[in-house]
């Protein structure tokens, strides 16, 4: 039976890369029934995005989140640095799918403001070219800890993170993440929201500071973790294999080594061909504003 949820969080899946756990993100939405599901940016890796790389189970993600859509689940799809030709369609609405910059919503007696966070990043805003640069690298990097936590597995060794351990040990990288975090909060602030929702950092977070609720969403290549608004309350959601592996892995096996079923199979080609030719395309706008009002990005 699927969760009902009021509204769910995720972002930075990096549809398109080696690293994105696209079966495990599947598995995720399958499970649950959300009114409002909100993608915070960076869904589809569009700065590595290749045409000889995005696989099935890649697609199926897009047809899940489609058919949430038709099934009367409003999907807001906020534009992220990896996405970021998307915003060439800011406000663009078809149906229950909307394509926004930032999105603000009003949840009972709190304003809350969601928004992917790239705007604080000097280096996405400055040096395009470097974070592209990083991105590659990063990518690498969860490629390499993919095989080696495949090896750790087959000798019951628990699985490591790479990015996350380096992110927790080198100085400058928590400092970032902190001062991340106080400048959304900041942010926040001096515009009357109660709640402010961020991705970017692929940190997930839930704490309040001044009076502000700040969230993290984090992400679906190190920590496969969503935000989840239920019944008035905010939880982050942390996946666990265990909780799917005696309902569904069967079905996750079947996906991942069977062909399409006929419902996604309608799908698979014409969505192919149509983000092959889209990323083809697009660039990003470098005059499109991020935010409602100009922020300080992070120095």
């Amino acid at each position: 039976m699927k969760r009902k949820i009021d509204i769910a969080v995720i972002s930075d899946v990096h549809l398109g890369t080696r690293g994105c756990h696209a079966a495990e993100l599947l598995n995720y939405l399958k499970s649950i029934k959300p009114d409002t599901l909100i993608l915070n940016g960076d869904i589809i890796d569009m700065w590595q995005f290749n045409k000889s790389y995005f696989p099935k189970e890649h697609i199926k993600i897009l047809n899940r989140i489609m058919k949430l859509a038709v099934q009367d689940t409003k999907v807001y799809y906020i534009t992220g640095n990896h996405d970021d030709a998307l915003r060439n369609f800011t406000d663009f609405s078809l149906g229950n799918l909307h394509v926004r910059d930032s999105l603000t919503l009003k949840l009972g007696n709190q304003k809350c403001w969601f928004f992917h966070g790239d705007v604080f990043d000097t280096s996405v805003i400055r040096f395009r070219w470097l974070s592209i640069l990083g991105g590659k690298g990063y990518d690498l990097l969860v490629r390499l800890n993919k095989t080696v936590n495949y090896v750790l597995k087959t000798f019951n060794y628990e699985k490591i993170a790479f990015s996350k351990v380096i992110k927790m040990r080198v100085k400058e990288a928590v400092k970032f993440i902190n001062d991340f975090e106080t400048q959304a909060i900041d942010a926040g602030r001096a515009k009357g929201y109660d709640v402010v929702v961020c991705g970017h950092v692929h940190t997930p977070q839930q704490r309040t500071e001044g009076g502000v609720l700040y969230l993290n969403s984090g992400d679906w290549i190190e920590n496969l973790t969503a935000l989840e608004y239920i019944n008035g309350e905010w939880s982050i959601h942390h996946y666990n294999e265990a909780d799917y592996e005696t309902v569904d892995n069967q079905a996750v096996i079947s996906i991942l080594n069977s062909d399409l079923d006929e419902e996604d199979a309608r799908l698979e080609m014409p969505q192919a061909a149509f983000f092959a030719q889209f990323f083809d395309k697009q660039t990003s706008n470098p005059h499109i504003s991020l935010i409602e009002t100009q922020l300080t990005p992070i120095k």
